[in-house]
Parts: C-alpha cells; structure tokens; sequence
C-alpha cells in the first residue's frame, strides 16, 4: 500500500506551529522518591530497552550524533553490502551481537538488526519511506538474507527510530516470533498491526514531531510508552534519536551497571525534565534516595531545577 496521501499532510504538519504540554504518563507526585523521580515502570522499561535505543543511534553511520563503542551491551558486525539502488533509496542497516552479563559471563544473547530511519532531514528517506513503500520490501530482504547468513542461534531482534521503526514493524509482522523495539515510530507500514503485537515495544518522546500523522494513520499495536524527556524542545527536536537514546540509557543507569558505563563513556547529561542542575552526576545503580525529585514540565531559566524547590 502507497501512502499517496502522506505528501500534503507531512508538508502541512512541518511547517504548522504546536504546542508541547506537561507529561501526564509519568505519575511525578507518586513516583518522586524514585530514583530520579522516574516511576518503576518506566525505569523496567528503560532497562529492557536501551540496548535496542542504542543500536537505532548507531544505525545512523556517517552522522555526527552517533555512539561508537557500545561495549559490554553491543558489539557491531559486519552488514552485508547494500546493493545501490537500494542505497539510492535512502535504506542502510547495521547488525549487532547483543551481550549479557559483565567480564567472564559476558555471553551473546541475540542478534539485532537497527534499520536507519530519518530525521526529516533527507528527502529521499521520506519519499520512499513514506509516500511509497519501497524500504519495506527491501527491509525484508535483507533481514532475511542476515538471518540465513548468521542462523538462528540466538533470538532476532529487530530495531529502528521513526522511518526505522515502521521497518522494524513490517518485519515482526512477517516473522512471527521476532521482537521489535521502535522509537519515535513513523506509523507508515503495512501490514496487520495486531500480527505478533505482543513481541513490540514503543517509546515515543511526548510531543514528538511524528504524533501528528498518528492522527490520520494507526501506530502498530505495541506495548507502548511515552516520556517527557525535554517539554521545552521544539517537536522536530525531541524526534532525534540521539536525544531520546541519551533519555532512555540515563533513566535505565538507576537500575543497570551497563546502561551506567554507557553514560559515564559518554558523558550523557540528564534529561532537562529531571530534578538537579543540568551537570547533575548519574548516582548509579542502588544508591538511596534521600530526597523527592519533582519532574519539571517547564524550566525556568531562573531558577535551579532543584528537588527542594
């Protein structure tokens, strides 16, 4: 199916004003002794998903905002070549090994394919990827052709940000069983939504510049969560992956020693919504919480973000 009708409304919806408001799903006042105010929800989600918000990152090779070494969590793999039509359609993938555990116990656990998506920045990817549906077809392709080159010795997983995120869908669609993780979701797919429903996971930034097409065009049916990681951004500023990746691995490092290394490595700073000063250190995994730290929908440049206040 061709999304003929996806031209005018992207183009109006880019250039139209709107209004980002207070995060309602995060539950601040019962969630304010939280380590970082974060309810435990959303920090369970964060944990199981940061391997996969780090891989969409990475799939972004030749950005300026990618990671780079994602040890003990990834290791990346050498991708099969994209044949260059393909590549002239704005499609690129990486493959990674997923790890477990730390040091001697570190094992592989799954294999993961990060489909690129876009940050409305490439004309290409928005054509084929939206007003037509030519990266579908070629997503499938080239997972199958990863999964009969690597086998089946440990789970797939199938992962992307927003154009990446509608492929990884389509994929989980057609091979039941496979699990996708996808981020700031473009709603552009194809298939039955309901098809393997249970093995996807969704987190959108709240506000995000995509949540206007899930007006007209249904998301995938997902588990599905959303964080006000910076009210103050603009829409297409809280659509970036990298942003939303440094949210998620920040928000898991209160409950994973890994997702701490990363933002340590990286020296990720805390979300903007988060209690504390902007170079608030991450305490790390364990550590009590002493005092509330009440979720700021709006930072007032006056004023300390502080959990006293």
């Amino acid at each position: 199916m061709a999304h003929r009708g996806a031209a005018p409304v992207l183009l109006a919806l880019l250039l139209s004003g709107c209004a980002t408001y207070p995060d309602i799903t995060q539950s601040r006042s019962p969630c304010r002794m939280d380590p970082g105010g974060w309810c435990e929800f959303v920090r369970e989600a964060a944990v199981e998903s940061f391997p996969y918000v780090l891989a969409s990152t990475e799939a972004y090779q030749g950005d300026d905002d990618t990671y780079g070494d994602l040890s003990p969590v990834l290791d990346r793999l050498e991708r099969l070549p994209i044949e260059e039509d393909d590549a002239d359609k704005g499609f690129d993938y990486q493959v990674f090994d997923q790890f477990a555990g730390l040091g001697r116990n570190r094992r592989v656990v799954a294999r993961v394919i990060a489909f690129r998506g876009t940050d409305f920045d490439g004309a290409t990817d928005i054509w084929f990827g939206t007003v037509k549906d030519d990266q579908i077809d070629i997503a499938l392709r080239y997972f199958a052709a990863e999964k009969a080159r690597w086998g089946d010795d440990v789970p797939w997983i199938v992962t992307g940000h927003s154009l990446g995120g509608a492929l990884a869908t389509e994929v989980s669609i057609q091979h039941p069983g496979v699990k996708a993780y996808m981020f700031n979701v473009s709603p552009f797919y194809r298939g039955d939504s309901l098809a393997n429903d249970t093995y996807r996971t969704v987190i959108n930034e709240r506000g995000e510049a995509l949540r206007q097409f899930r007006k007209f065009y249904a998301s995938p049916a997902a588990d599905t969560f959303v964080v006000n990681c910076d009210p103050g951004a603009s829409s297409l500023t809280k659509h970036k992956i990298r942003r939303l990746s440094d949210c998620i691995t920040w928000i898991a490092a209160y409950d994973d020693p890994r997702a701490h290394q990363i933002v340590q490595r990286y020296k990720i700073r805390k979300p903007p919504v988060e209690c504390g000063p902007d170079d608030k250190p991450h305490p790390g995994v364990g550590v009590p919480v002493t005092e509330r730290c009440v979720h700021v929908a709006r930072r007032d440049d006056n004023k300390t973000n502080d959990a006293t206040q």
